[in-house]
């Protein structure tokens, strides 16, 4: 079966005038939340997109806390939005209706930049930091510069350029914390993308690394450190 095509910008958006209560999320994903009358209509409406997805095999996640459901739509196989998410949503709307479920509104959605240089020389070294991925292939777009959680639900990491360059130290980083287990693996691929440990004075409950430019990045975990023990 063939990759779906990803659908544009201007598409998405056209399309989204008719899909109330869909917005764009993350990871280059559809997002609607419904909040069902009660919790087993709440389960209800999750059996019948259930029904609808096995019928086009595309399947949303799903989130349900107690009478509120979020689905997240996305073509994993084409790395975004394609018509399979439109189609779906237009379904899990109908399906909505049919339980009594209303549309929750649309919440804001956090992004961090950073600004930078050269984009390209520091992204290896926070993708293997925080364990994230750049999305999409489009030649001269944002997506070029963006890193995305592979699970979907951290903030989108994206790189500005700065005009002009600033060299003094950057005033703020990242905490990212890490099964205690796999700190060791994600710093040596820090290292491995061209970062630099600053200090492991407070090893193993983190470390401060840093990116070619001097951008800083914590890696830690629950162990305590030194002056703990």
């Amino acid at each position: 079966m063939p990759t779906p095509r990803l659908l544009d910008p201007d598409e998405i958006s056209r399309q989204l005038a008719d899909l109330p209560g869909v917005y764009e999320g993350g990871a280059r994903s559809l997002t609607l939340g419904l909040r069902a009358p009660t919790f087993p209509a709440a389960v209800e409406l999750i059996g019948l997109v259930a029904e609808d997805a096995e019928q086009l095999d595309h399947h949303p996640d799903i989130d349900l806390r107690w009478r509120t459901v979020t689905f997240t739509l996305s073509t994993h196989s084409a790395g975004g939005v394609t018509q399979l998410d439109i189609e779906l949503a237009h379904q899990i709307l109908a399906a909505a209706r049919s339980v009594g479920a209303s549309i929750t509104p649309a919440p804001g959605r956090l992004e961090i930049a950073l600004d930078c240089r050269d984009a390209g020389a520091i992204m290896p070294f926070w993708a293997a930091g925080l364990g994230y991925r750049p999305i999409g292939t489009d030649k001269g777009s944002s997506f070029e510069t963006e890193l995305r959680d592979p699970a979907g639900r951290g903030p989108v990491l994206w790189f500005q350029p700065m005009d002009p360059a600033r060299t003094e130290r950057g005033r703020f980083h990242l905490d990212v914390y890490v099964p205690d287990d796999d700190a060791p693996l994600r710093i040596a691929g820090c290292i491995a993308a061209g970062g630099t440990v600053v200090n492991d004075r407070f090893a193993p409950a983190w470390w401060v690394l840093a990116d070619v430019e001097g951008n800083e990045l914590c890696i830690c975990t629950r162990l305590p450190h030194p002056g703990d023990r």
